[in-house]
């Protein structure tokens, strides 16, 4: 310990004076001999060698070698460090611009992501590729590679087995000679599973995902390994003048909050919190960067103000679902005097022809009790264990009838994001709930 604080103290006075090396401190028995390890040509910190030792004809030249060595080491130290702070910046930034996009925060996002490469398409496929834990960044710097940085590849910041790409459908392909990314993925990677979405605009990007996210539920059974989403998910057709009035009157008490404390969440988080937490449930957490405490005090504050049951009830959840949809479509002018009512909204024809095409998929399979089940399912809040209870079966038996009902809608309802609502709303407006 003396001899550590004999270098220490010595280090300390070498540094002061502004000189490289020196002989110092201690006394005629122990001298400490210093050399610093940074360059001459920059004022940076940087540490030193110090040999606590008598005198010796060769100790400088000695000191000088290795410190050169270390030097050197130190040097390619620092470098990596100062790689990862960029690369761990970029990642951050990159995951932001993903996440301003999920939210409809367009100019934003343009923003941050004008400083990286490449730039955001117009038009897009979004991808959800899911791959092993342990070995996501090393699948995601390879399909980089691959498509020649003409992608942008982002690890997903709620699930740690997934990547998400948005890749441009105009211009020249991103994979080499033209190869659909999807098939060069499972090519190069045996161990991954991808999900593509429709070609969307930029600012569908959240709905992109979603779709890819369905798709990846029926690439995981599909023999090659992805699969396109190929439903028909578009809700704003109930983007009726009464839809918009009934979605803005459920929706008003978290766009009209007034927070009491400058630390509560205004109404742009309330609404940020709740499409979350409805698309990723106790995962959202991850997705919005907040304690999941602090999550759960949201949803209860949010079911306050809405005055229905989202922590809990499906119906309510559903009605929310919609209420953001229809809030974020294009406007128009309900009838004055006129209540709107879900149900309302639920009973125009545009609805009933919307309804049906949602479930068509599942009657045309003729699985055994499909919409028997998935009624079930829905009526028990979603919950499986209810669920099973209710059809008098065993919980692996209705979660098989529900993978297979999965398969047939091509759609994910055992995982989040889920088609639950989107099937609580159709089976509602035809009358089967």
């Amino acid at each position: 310990a003396s001899l550590r604080r004999l270098a220490a103290e010595a280090a300390v006075a070498l540094h002061r004076r502004g000189a490289p090396s020196g002989v110092l401190g201690g006394d005629e028995a122990r001298p400490v001999h210093l050399v610093s390890l940074g360059s001459a040509e920059t004022r940076d910190p940087a540490p030193y060698l110090a040999v606590v030792a008598p005198s010796a004809p060769r100790c400088g030249v000695l000191l000088a070698d290795a410190s050169r060595i270390l030097a050197l080491s130190w040097r390619a130290e620092e470098a990596e460090r100062a790689r990862r702070r960029v690369e761990s910046a970029e990642a951050h930034s990159r995951e932001a611009v993903l996440h301003l996009l999920m939210v409809g925060s367009l100019p934003a996002a343009q923003r941050i992501a004008a400083a990286l490469r490449p730039a955001l398409p117009a038009v897009l496929q979004v991808y959800v590729i899911e791959c092993p834990v342990d070995r996501r960044s090393e699948i995601a710097a390879r399909i980089n590679a691959s498509v020649r940085g003409r992608a942008w590849v982002v690890p997903c910041p709620v699930r740690p087995n997934h990547l998400i790409s948005l890749v441009p459908t105009q211009g020249e392909p991103v994979a080499p000679d033209g190869e659909p990314l999807d098939r060069l993925i499972t090519r190069q990677e045996t161990e991954c599973r991808v999900g593509v979405s429709a070609e969307i605009a930029l600012r569908d990007t959240a709905v992109g995902y979603e779709q890819a996210f369905h798709a990846l539920a029926v690439a995981r059974n599909a023999p090659q390994r992805s699969a396109g989403f190929g439903g028909h998910s578009d809700v704003t057709v109930l983007s009726s003048p009464e839809g918009h009035s009934w979605a803005s009157e459920l929706l008003a008490p978290c766009l009209e909050y007034a927070p009491t404390r400058r630390a509560d969440p205004g109404p742009a988080e309330l609404i940020g919190t709740l499409g979350s937490w409805l698309s990723f449930g106790s995962a959202a957490s991850r997705h919005l960067k907040i304690h999941r405490n602090t999550l759960a005090a949201r949803v209860r504050h949010i079911d306050g103000l809405l005055g229905v049951d989202v922590s809990h009830s499906l119906a309510a959840q559903s009605a929310a679902w919609l209420a953001l949809r229809l809030h974020q479509a294009p406007r128009g002018t309900a009838p004055a005097g006129h209540p709107a009512t879900l149900d309302g909204v639920l009973s125009a024809p545009t609805a009933a022809v919307w309804a049906r095409a949602q479930l068509r998929p599942l009657e045309q399979a003729k699985l055994t009790a499909g919409p028997e089940t998935v009624r079930a399912w829905l009526r028990a809040d979603a919950r499986l264990p209810a669920a099973a209870s209710a059809l008098g079966i065993s919980l692996p038996g209705a979660r098989k009838r529900l993978t297979k009902a999965e398969d047939a809608l091509g759609r994910s309802l055992l995982s989040a994001p889920s088609a639950k609502y989107e099937l609580w709303l159709a089976m509602r407006a035809l009358g089967d709930l």
